[in-house]
């Protein structure tokens, strides 16, 4: 008896085992036929492209600054990072012997003055000949030629900021001689606030981009911020130092307190120089090539899905090719996503999850 009840005990677990596994089964096979899946919205194209840049943050007005003459520096007055008004003075040299230049020159001028007046008198008492008086007053118009020489460079032999900005750099120091030319001080018109990111391209960006195509510019140190400009200026050559060409993203509106020269930031610029495809007017659509599937040339198929539950495949015309998207001209007019990734597993009709 105790044989039996142990029998029909064993068989009631595995009725109920079986009876549940069955039950569990067929959920588990529908679990199981929601292929995962990747998409995109679908978009129509707009022929642009987004070309990302880097590079340091200038201005297109830096300039090294130096003395007309050569001499000895007397003052230098600011430090690298001083901010400067325009004709604010920054640096003098020595005035000894430019004031002694200029004293001889004034001395040379006021003796030929002198001389030709002694002689336009004596000309007038038919004493001295017209030749006299002549060379006399060209030797005056010559002596005064040097007197303005010689202001010009004293006026020289010092330096004034031509706008408002920075001192960048301080190339010389007090006491030292330097010649004619010599750059002292590098500053820039940052005070103005137009700043410009200059960065490098490749050959492919060159031919894409044209100057007026819109910019986002980022700046590393201002996490976050987006700042908008412009491209006002591509290079007509290489840069041999790093085979790249350049240009110049100017900023919109007053950045100053904002960036420093040399700062780093990186910027998109959104250019249009790509035309859509199809002449007919009709709208396109751009698809990136994992997405197309069976495609010879004129046609493929797509899978979309408008419920994010059942894929759709669909035909589609192929109007162009890009670098990296094909251009579609027909059959996603009612399509809202498009699947990028899992179209390999699915046919039509198939049940999809949607995963990020």
């Amino acid at each position: 008896m105790e044989r039996l009840l142990t029998y029909l005990l064993v068989l009631s677990t595995a009725v109920t085992i079986t009876s549940c596994s069955a039950r569990t089964e067929p959920l588990r096979k529908k679990e199981s036929t929601a292929i995962p899946v990747k998409v995109l919205p679908v978009i129509q194209y707009n022929g642009l492209e987004r070309i990302p840049v880097s590079g340091q943050f200038t201005t297109d007005d830096e300039v090294m600054m130096s003395f007309k003459t050569t001499g000895i520096i007397n003052k230098i007055f600011v430090k690298e990072g001083d901010a400067v008004k325009k004709g604010q003075l920054l640096a003098t040299l020595n005035l000894t012997e430019i004031d002694a230049s200029m004293q001889q020159a004034q001395l040379a001028f006021e003796k030929a003055t002198r001389d030709l007046q002694r002689l336009n008198n004596l000309y007038d008492d038919s004493v001295a000949t017209l030749e006299q008086v002549q060379n006399a007053k060209t030797t005056r118009d010559l002596t005064a030629q040097q007197l303005n020489t010689a202001r010009f460079n004293r006026q020289y032999s010092e330096i004034r900021a031509e706008a408002n900005g920075f001192v960048l750099r301080k190339l010389a120091n007090e006491g030292q001689l330097v010649n004619s030319g010599n750059a002292v001080l590098q500053t820039n018109g940052a005070g103005s606030g137009k700043w410009i990111l200059r960065a490098g391209i490749t050959d492919n960006q060159w031919k894409a981009v044209k100057t007026g195509d819109p910019a986002e510019v980022m700046i590393d140190s201002h996490e976050g911020q987006t700042l908008t400009g412009k491209l006002t200026r591509k290079s007509e050559s290489v840069d041999p130092s790093n085979g790249l060409f350049s240009i110049d993203i100017t900023l919109g509106g007053n950045q100053s307190g904002k960036i420093a020269a040399g700062m780093f930031g990186t910027g998109v610029i959104v250019t249009g120089n790509h035309q859509t495809v199809d002449k007919s007017g009709s709208e396109t659509w751009s698809v990136p090539y994992e997405a197309l599937m069976d495609g010879d040339g004129s046609s493929g198929f797509v899978f979309v899905t408008n419920d994010s539950k059942t894929a759709e495949k669909t035909k589609v015309v192929i109007a162009g090719v890009e670098k990296d998207h094909v251009i579609i001209s027909q059959g996603l007019e009612k399509s809202k996503l498009l699947i990028v990734s899992g179209s390999a597993y699915l046919t039509d009709k198939s049940s999809i999850q949607i995963i990020p």
